[in-house]
């Protein structure tokens, strides 16, 4: 059986927590890696769009415990910082250039990073939030610097898909979770002076729901910072 399918199989509403309180408690058990099908489908996404890394700066955003500041060491990035709101992700994740802050005030200079990746995190901003987080990620980068962003795709959403964890009590919880389209991405990326690079929509079968055609699991968009 398609391993999304199990997932999707395994998913059914449940009760859903703020950001901060779910990842509060999501911690305890969030392991470094790909821990799910859906993460994997993205990180494959991810992977094929990120250009190299050797000898550049890095900043995981939304990092949570690391998985992405991992990728970037492996791949012989010379710096790699990691950010996010959840002081309990952080503490979870153990990495010693970490940063508490939100995605819509990062404490970094303006074009200090040569790639900034922003791993299934922008779902959880509301709609008014999306455009000055993605302005702060255009202002780190350095001129001709990478940006990743990767999320749940609206249309999961759409059809009942969430982003659910068991905590450690063995209750099932969602994490609080607002569908951005593709057009909202292109707006916040021109606004920001991001040219858009690439783009992938991976699509997974998750039974009869998708009448045989499958459907997009993850958004994943790449793109440039203008030079000026």
């Amino acid at each position: 059986m398609n391993p999304l399918r199990r997932f999707w199989r395994r998913t059914r509403p449940v009760q859903t927590l703020p950001v901060g309180q779910a990842y509060a408690l999501w911690a305890a058990n969030y392991p470094p890696h790909a821990h799910n099908a859906l993460m994997q489908v993205e990180q494959a996404a991810v992977l094929d769009l990120l250009p190299s890394l050797s000898g550049k700066s890095v900043l995981d955003l939304a990092c949570g415990t690391g998985r992405y500041s991992r990728v970037a060491q492996e791949r012989g990035a010379a710096q790699v910082v990691g950010a996010d709101d959840s002081l309990a992700m952080l503490r979870a994740g153990g990495g010693r250039a970490t940063v508490l802050a939100p995605m819509e005030a990062l404490p970094f200079k303006s074009a200090c990073f040569d790639v900034v990746i922003c791993g299934l995190a922008t779902g959880h901003l509301l709609p008014n939030r999306l455009r000055p987080a993605i302005r702060e990620m255009g202002r780190v980068l350095r001129p001709g610097g990478t940006l990743l962003i990767s999320d749940f795709h609206p249309y999961l959403f759409w059809i009942g898909g969430q982003r659910a964890f068991t905590a450690p009590d063995g209750r099932r919880y969602a994490v609080e979770h607002h569908p951005h389209l593709v057009a909202d991405y292109f707006g916040a990326l021109a606004g920001a002076g991001l040219a858009l690079t690439g783009l992938a929509e991976p699509v997974v079968a998750i039974g009869k729901r998708d009448h045989g055609r499958g459907v997009p699991a993850v958004l994943v968009l790449r793109a440039q910072r203008l030079m000026r």
